[in-house]
């Protein structure tokens, strides 16, 4: 593959769904629907492992920025892929700057840093105090994801309860992380919410996501329900 982004951009287009194009425009209104292939999840996956399995990734992740959104599913899709700590970290710290949607930002999970929960919380508060909203909102949800179960610490959920931001991407990270915070370690949440110390938008936000979830029974749906700010 002597050009890797020329092959990866032709192998998207073959996949291009229009209809569903159209349909995620409407879910991602910041981003621009002329950089929009329109290609769906499962392809994305699908082309990533291939991709992967040859040493040209390497050149994909490091040709950017990328034009299309496409172009960013999928190399997402390829760092969720490495079995590497040291290259994930390089690999996530070099995208990060160029995301600019939570559908990018939301999917990028690699597995490997579930092996190394100290050395990435390090880089998780980092990623925290940055001025980019994406960067600040995948540490929000990486917390969410690697650190609400055996790696959880209170002060997890104080330092995330505790970041002020004017931007909504943020604010709804803020939002989720804490209705999962309900679900998971609901006697630190509930104080939380209690304490009614977070803004009216993001109290009401976390609310109203435990709320819809299935995974909480409704006589605590109903109890949180009175928690809610006026």
């Amino acid at each position: 593959m002597e050009n890797i982004t020329e092959y990866i951009r032709l192998e998207l287009e073959k996949k291009q769904d229009l209809k569903y194009r159209d349909f995620n425009a409407k879910l991602i209104p910041n981003v621009d629907i002329e950089r929009m292939i329109g290609v769906r999840a499962p392809e994305i996956k699908k082309l990533a492992k291939k991709i992967y399995k040859t040493e040209s990734y390497k050149l994909f992740l490091e040709d950017l920025p990328h034009k299309y959104h496409d172009e960013y599913l999928l190399h997402i899709q390829i760092i969720n892929l490495l079995d590497n700590y040291e290259e994930t970290i390089y690999s996530i710290e070099k995208v990060l700057p160029y995301i600019d949607n939570w559908a990018v930002c939301d999917a990028l999970a690699p597995k490997i840093l579930k092996k190394y929960p100290e050395d990435f919380y390090e880089k998780i508060v980092k990623y925290l105090s940055s001025d980019r909203v994406y960067t600040v909102r995948f540490g929000i949800v990486s917390l969410m994801s690697n650190y609400l179960d055996e790696h959880y610490k209170k002060e997890y959920l104080d330092i995330v309860s505790e970041i002020k931001s004017s931007e909504y991407y943020v604010n709804m990270a803020i939002a989720w992380y804490v209705s999962y915070a309900l679900i998971k370690q609901y006697d630190d949440a509930i104080e939380l919410i209690k304490s009614g110390k977070m803004d009216k938008f993001v109290h009401n936000k976390s609310i109203q996501k435990a709320i819809e979830s299935l995974r909480i029974n409704q006589e605590t749906k109903n109890y949180i329900r009175t928690l809610k700010k006026k």
